[in-house]
């Protein structure tokens, strides 16, 4: 269980310049189509070789298909987005604003309660989200430059739509074996990406295809959607919503050193701070992982 805290921090972590680099030839929903469809198929012929069976039972497609929606659609094609709209590195930060709101919806809906440990992680990773955060709202207020809301906009909507998907599942959970749930939710994302790039009239790539590419997209198909989306649900199933959201504010600081080592991502002294701030509150719920759960 504490291992599955740092492999999402790698997997998701890296995810965020790999996707940056496939989105240099590879319009946003045919992206997601191939990543996500591609996830879904490797985790069904997984199921199939463990033999299982590949459709879960009637009652968990409602739960497939909301979460599906919510934590898989809405937040990877807001995500492709809102790399096109700021850099990598602010986008990965500004995006782990969904602790802060998985918290919240927890206590709205699930009726979570914050002990003194979660309170202060959530305290820390809040401020640094907010240090990590304030050049873009710096741009849109003092400089007028409504086009940085984007890149505001779109990583707080990827936010909203993990975090509902999660708390979702956590009140309402699904049967069945979880590498074919997770699947079928994958699959669910896919359908919303192809109706996507239908609509907006997209094609898939045929120039471009450099190995630097194909490297990148064979790692956001494998270890950024199959193997960490699994992995995700495993640990959303077994600890509070609260908790499974705040193990993942390790994910923006692996995805920023990421940013800099792979496409040129370049931060400020005060994005250090904002780093420092993050881990701190991350490393506070890894460390407690093990601990008694609290209602």
């Amino acid at each position: 269980m504490r291992l599955i805290p740092v492999a999402l921090a790698l997997f998701w972590g890296l995810n965020w310049p790999a996707v940056k680099i496939v989105l240099s030839i590879c319009p946003p929903f045919t992206l997601r189509l191939l990543g996500l469809g591609s996830g879904a198929a490797l985790l069904l012929i997984l199921a199939r070789a463990k033999g299982l069976a590949l459709l879960p039972p009637r009652a968990s497609w409602r739960g497939i298909v909301i979460g599906g929606i919510l934590a898989v659609a809405v937040f990877n094609l807001a995500v492709a987005w809102a790399q096109l709209s700021t850099s990598t590195s602010r986008a990965a930060v500004l995006t782990f604003t969904m602790p802060m709101m998985s918290a919240l919806l927890a206590w709205a809906v699930l009726g979570e309660r914050l002990d003194r440990r979660r309170g202060l992680a959530l305290l820390l990773g809040g401020l640094g989200v907010a240090v990590l955060a304030w050049p873009v709202l710096r741009a849109i207020f003092a400089d007028h430059d409504l086009a940085a809301a984007r890149g505001l906009a779109f990583p707080l909507t990827a936010a909203f739509g993990w975090a509902a998907g999660t708390v979702y599942l956590k009140r309402w959970p699904v049967t069945g074996h979880r590498i074919v749930v997770t699947a079928w939710q994958l699959a669910v994302g896919a359908a919303c990406a192809l109706a996507g790039m239908l609509l907006a009239g997209e094609t898939f790539p045929t120039q471009g295809w450099s190995p630097r590419v194909a490297a990148a997209l064979t790692f956001h198909i494998v270890l950024g959607t199959a193997v960490a989306y699994w992995l995700w649900f495993v640990l959303s199933e077994r600890v509070s919503a609260t908790v499974a959201a705040l193990t993942t504010l390790m994910v923006p600081v692996v995805g920023v050193l990421g940013a800099m080592a792979l496409v040129g991502d370049r931060p400020a002294v005060a994005d250090w701070w904002g780093f420092a701030l993050v881990l701190a509150g991350a490393a506070l719920i890894v460390l407690n992982l093990g601990g008694p759960r609290r209602a």
